[in-house]
């Protein structure tokens, strides 16, 4: 119709993580910190739903590039709709965040929804226990019990890490497509001194955010394209290395801030350079080889999100064999996708994955793996005839 609004680009996101921190029970109230990053390009504002049957309270919201905090406001699901969200339902309300900046092409607008949920169906007593019963969509969670309470039960395989402070988080990665029914009960008498120093060295596998995805070019080049999003979060911290793995060789780097679109400047170092630059890599020899990648440093509770990308030369990981695709690689990160080459079909994979097609016809595997521990992928394919 002439003069109609223009309806908004459909709103997407990805990389979203929440955290649960149970209060007092007799509140029935848990806050919630909820990362997300808001990836329509253009996009100025970013609508997060107020869950039904939930009281909102004690809202906040940061931008996670710089740590200042973010204007919002609450509104009904017609504005949302408006704003993107096809599906907002009616008499829903919805947090709107004002971006600080608009998401760029290919990058997002990573914020920090910080907010307080009263909600006596989700966490109630049972006489002397507690018990949060909720069903969580999102993929990346932790759920910390209140002080002075042990764990006695919960229904899903998770991670369990004492924080600094004593109380007892429960973390998960859910590969399921479909949301989560958690159910946690815990009793009082968890009564614990500060995290030891074992805890301490213990990582949160489902707030882990580094994701890489393996393009294969055709096999007879053993060479793949590569890129491997990463959050640096250490304050004045200005530089990435990224050691090549023995046995590959690298070219074609690059890489950008993906919260503003920048692209970035890159280095090839060997030996001891790499030490200089990063001391934490200590295993490395004369002959070794890493990209550096350098960005303004990090301020002050603020972080960086870049993506490198690279082409990997690897005939003893990446070959044919008998005219199959064969790639064999150990993967340590919680997510790593691998993208066929096209013409190709699948064959075997030796780790569950999840399949797909993308919009160029390749077929892509997706592993998630909520271990701490290195998956060996082993994966091969034929020719389409």
């Amino acid at each position: 119709m002439a003069g109609a609004a223009r309806a908004a680009p459909a709103q997407t996101d990805d990389g979203a993580y929440t955290r649960y921190e149970l209060l007092a029970p007799s509140s029935h109230k848990f806050r919630i910190v909820y990362d997300i990053t808001a990836t329509t390009p253009g996009a100025r504002t970013y609508y997060n739903p107020i869950r039904a049957g939930s009281i909102a309270t004690d809202e906040h919201v940061t931008d996670r590039a710089t740590g200042a905090p973010l204007a919002f406001a609450e509104v009904d699901g017609e504005i949302a709709r408006t704003g993107g969200v096809a599906n907002a339902p009616p008499g829903s309300r919805y947090i709107a965040v004002t971006l600080a900046r608009p998401v760029p092409e290919g990058g997002g607008g990573r914020i920090r929804i910080d907010k307080t949920y009263e909600d006596a169906k989700s966490y109630y007593s049972d006489g002397d226990a507690i018990v949060f019963d909720r069903s969580l969509g999102i993929k990346r969670n932790s759920i910390v019990l209140p002080a002075g309470y042990r764990l006695v039960s919960v229904n899903v395989l998770v991670q369990v890490l004492q924080q600094a402070d004593g109380r007892i988080a429960l973390s998960f990665l859910n590969a399921s497509p479909a949301p989560m029914p958690l159910r946690i009960r815990a009793v009082p008498g968890g009564v614990m001194a500060a995290g030891s120093a074992m805890a301490a060295r213990l990582v949160e596998r489902a707030a882990q955010t580094r994701e890489i995805v393996y393009y294969l070019r055709e096999p007879d080049t053993h060479s793949f394209d590569l890129t491997h999003d990463y959050t640096e979060e250490r304050a004045g911290v200005g530089a990435y290395v990224n050691v090549v793995r023995a046995g590959s060789t690298v070219s074609n780097p690059s890489a950008r801030d993906l919260d503003t679109g920048a692209a970035l400047a890159t280095e090839l170092v060997k030996g001891a350079a790499i030490t200089a630059i990063d001391p934490r890599e200590t295993r490395v020899t004369a002959d070794t080889t890493a990209v550096v990648f350098r960005f303004p440093p990090v301020a002050a509770g603020g972080s960086r999100r870049i993506r490198i990308a690279e082409t990997y030369t690897d005939p003893d990981r990446y070959r044919v064999v008998a005219g199959e695709l064969v790639w064999h690689r150990a993967f340590g990160r919680p997510a790593n996708a691998v993208v066929l080459p096209a013409g190709w079909m699948l064959a075997n994979s030796t780790i569950p994955a999840a399949i797909s097609t993308t919009a160029d016809g390749r077929t892509r595997l997706d592993f998630l793996n909520p271990r701490p521990d290195d998956i060996d992928v082993v994966i091969t394919a034929r020719r389409m005839p």
